[in-house]
């Protein structure tokens, strides 16, 4: 038998935090590609420590719904799923390409495939052009547009803000905005300082995270508006 544990954020303050999580688990649950399916938080329960002791299945894919290669899906996850032989050097990774490492669980007899995260898939560079288009409401949004991908970003670990300078690079490449820019809340360059950054009158601004929470409805808006 095979599993997949969806692992994500959660959060104490937005109830609707994880609605992302349970959502992706049920589009995989329905394609019956495997034989379990679980979602697992850190702020939220089922919690990362006991999912995979809640399996029946030998093999177990993990998943951790998280834009980067950073502080969470380096150090916490492995941490709280016990994962023995872990070293995020397993990963082969310059922040941006993790695929998977498969490690043992040999307390519950289980073998675990640690994946890298979903934000750091390619497909998401599409994704944020996506929502910048439904922002304007027309598909052919970029010219004379400036475009700024914000992600949260940490001084704990410098792969976190790998993804979005990753994703704005290569949109910046396809030349269809005439600027794009990675911006962070917790690390330079500040998203507060946006206007700073664009010559464009017109910018638009997408945030990388999983879920439509705290920082996208009340951090970022909060300090766009004092920019």
């Amino acid at each position: 038998m095979q599993a997949l544990v969806v692992a994500a954020h959660g959060s104490h303050l937005n109830p609707n935090a994880s609605d992302p999580t349970y959502a992706h688990a049920d589009a995989v649950r329905e394609t019956g590609a495997f034989d379990e399916v679980r979602e697992a938080f850190w702020k939220e329960e089922p919690h990362f420590r006991e999912v995979i002791r809640t399996l029946e299945s030998e093999e177990v894919f993990v998943v951790p719904l998280f834009i980067s290669e950073g502080y969470f899906t380096e150090r916490v996850i492995p941490r709280e799923l016990r994962l023995e032989g872990w070293d995020p050097a397993r990963w082969e990774s310059n922040g941006t390409d993790a695929s998977h490492v498969t490690l043992e669980a040999t307390d519950v007899g289980k073998t675990i495939h640690y994946c890298g995260p979903v934000g750091t898939h390619d497909a998401m560079t599409d994704v944020i052009v996506q929502r910048a288009e439904r922002v304007t409401g027309t598909p052919d949004v970029g010219d004379g547009f400036g475009l700024a991908v914000v992600g949260h970003g940490t001084e704990r670990n410098e792969n976190s803000a790998k993804a979005v300078e990753y994703h704005a690079d290569r949109i910046r490449r396809r030349n269809r905005f005439d600027e794009v820019r990675a911006l962070f809340m917790d690390e330079e360059p500040e998203v507060d300082d946006v206007t700073d950054f664009f010559e464009s009158d017109d910018i638009v601004v997408v945030p990388l995270f999983v879920a439509d929470g705290y920082h996208t409805q009340e951090d970022i808006p909060c300090l766009l508006y004092t920019s």
